[in-house]
């Protein structure tokens, strides 16, 4: 523990923002990260909790309280080892996770959680700074195979640490550049693709090969995998859209929420969008269906593009400012969360549906919308729509971001004939993280559904494991 006293005598806070009247003119990151003396502080304010229910709430198994204690005592590169033995990638999850290791946090029940996502990002920055990460090249290699499709970060996690086992990876991605959906998807203003980009070098040299442009099922046969490869691990997202049918769906201006924001991240890549595919919102309404982190990410896109108004839409009732500690400590709790995008200026609805899409000549002008009603019946939340309660709003681009409900089963998956849960998801345990089919392996949002950074990590940590001692009867990779 680093200052027994220290959650008494330091307040929390957090790293800042450039002001929104000039992020908003570009797409780069904007944080104004903490100075290393106040980061050592809020180090300070960890309590080593007897049970560190942050290390609970962290997908990946962060050891929070040890590079805490070791970056208040200013041992950085040992906080780097101890933040690099459970994740691979701490600079994305230290800022696109939505930290429910604060959540859990014992300060937390006071509202004071330490920033822990704030010290991680500066173990990691600093790390790279400094030159402390390098490549972990396999002492003895194999001579094993292994296809890793998919480059997310479930698919990334698995073949790094099958290479650091000493197998020959190659990875697998549909789209011309390696990142599934960390490099398209993820708006630049959340994570530059430089980091991304230095994280390939090291896993390049660490023996991992990548082929971008690569879409098994499609122009590559998923088969021909499964006979030059020792073991297949299937890491694919999970993309199949969430439809909203209404009268209307056919109009011009209904786009679904990743269309819109993949081809934002190629246009800030320098790459061209043919005119005719092009889906910008400059000067027009736009209203964002779904009010998850997809549809801020439309709203804080939306808002660079200059939408001269932008509404987000959410079919669950409005969440309460505060949750209840008793009842929800140290679990993520529902509350009203409000991004750095909706910040930036969006109107917000809650308890709504949408009854019909308006439009002249074909094209988007108008929502039709009803408020809705949520009762408990039987035990469960049902909606029910308010009589006489229809108004509109003008929409010239609607943007779909209600999640998705599966991985697409065309192609991929309908080849391989590979058993699916009752979800429509991959069906593969955690213990092995194998599928029906011998010597095929699955992990992440293909596996477990749409689901966090954090999780992905973890299960291409996991699965890789499983394919390590699947192929060579043990394995020292961490659990």
């Amino acid at each position: 523990m680093g200052k027994p006293t220290g959650f008494l005598e330091i307040a929390r806070y957090d790293h800042g923002y450039t002001p929104v009247a000039e992020r908003v003119k570009h797409f780069r990151d904007f944080v104004v990260p903490l100075p290393e003396s106040e980061v050592r502080e809020q180090a300070a304010r960890c309590m080593d909790c007897g049970i560190p229910y942050c290390h609970r709430g962290c997908p990946v198994h962060n050891i929070i309280p040890d590079w805490n204690d070791l970056v208040y005592r200013g041992n950085w590169r040992e906080a780097l080892e101890v933040l690099h033995s459970t994740n691979n990638f701490p600079e994305f999850t230290g800022r696109i996770c939505p930290a429910p290791c604060e959540a859990s946090c014992t300060l937390n029940f006071n509202d004071q959680p330490v920033s822990i996502k704030d010290i991680e990002c500066a173990i990691i920055d600093k790390g790279w700074a400094e030159g402390w990460v390098t490549p972990q090249i396999a002492a003895h290699r194999t001579s094993k195979r292994v296809a890793v499709v998919g480059s997310g970060p479930a698919g990334l996690a698995c073949a790094q640490q099958l290479a650091r086992a000493g197998h020959r990876v190659v990875v697998f991605e549909k789209n011309d550049r390696i990142g599934g959906l960390l490099r398209y998807g993820i708006p630049d203003f959340k994570l530059e693709t430089s980091l991304i980009d230095r994280r390939l070098a090291q896993m390049q040299a660490e023996g991992v090969e990548f082929r971008p442009n690569s879409h098994v099922g499609l122009d590559l046969p998923a088969r021909r995998l499964l006979a030059e490869f020792d073991a297949v691990v299937l890491a694919g997202g999970s993309e199949q859209p969430r439809d909203l049918s209404a009268s209307g769906r056919e109009l011009y201006g209904i786009h679904y929420a990743m269309d819109f924001l993949t081809q934002q991240n190629r246009r800030v890549a320098g790459q061209k969008i043919p005119p005719d595919q092009e889906i910008l919102v400059t000067d027009q309404h736009v209203v964002v269906t779904g009010g998850g982190d997809t549809g801020s990410d439309c709203v804080g896109t939306s808002i660079r593009q200059g939408a001269c108004s932008v509404t987000q839409l959410e079919i669950m009732p409005k969440p309460p400012l505060h949750e209840n500690k008793l009842l929800t400590w140290p679990n993520w709790p529902l509350k009203l969360r409000t991004s750095t995008s909706h910040e930036e200026g969006c109107e917000r609805d809650w308890a709504v549906t949408t009854k019909a899409y308006i439009g002249t000549e074909g094209r988007l002008t108008a929502l039709q919308i009803a408020r809705l009603e949520w009762r408990t019946v039987n035990g469960r939340q049902t909606m029910v729509e308010i009589p006489s309660s229809e108004f509109e709003i003008p929409a010239e681009r609607v943007l779909l971001a209600m999640g998705f409900v599966h991985p697409v089963h065309e192609g991929l998956l309908s080849e391989l004939g590979v058993a699916l849960d009752e979800r429509g998801n991959i069906r593969a345990s955690t213990t092995d993280y194998q599928t029906s089919l011998n010597k095929v392996f699955s992990a992440g949002d293909m596996r477990r559904g749409q689901s966090l950074v954090v999780w992905a990590i973890r299960e291409g940590r996991q699965c890789a494991r499983a394919v390590d001692e699947f192929l060579m009867g043990h394995s020292e990779l961490p659990v």
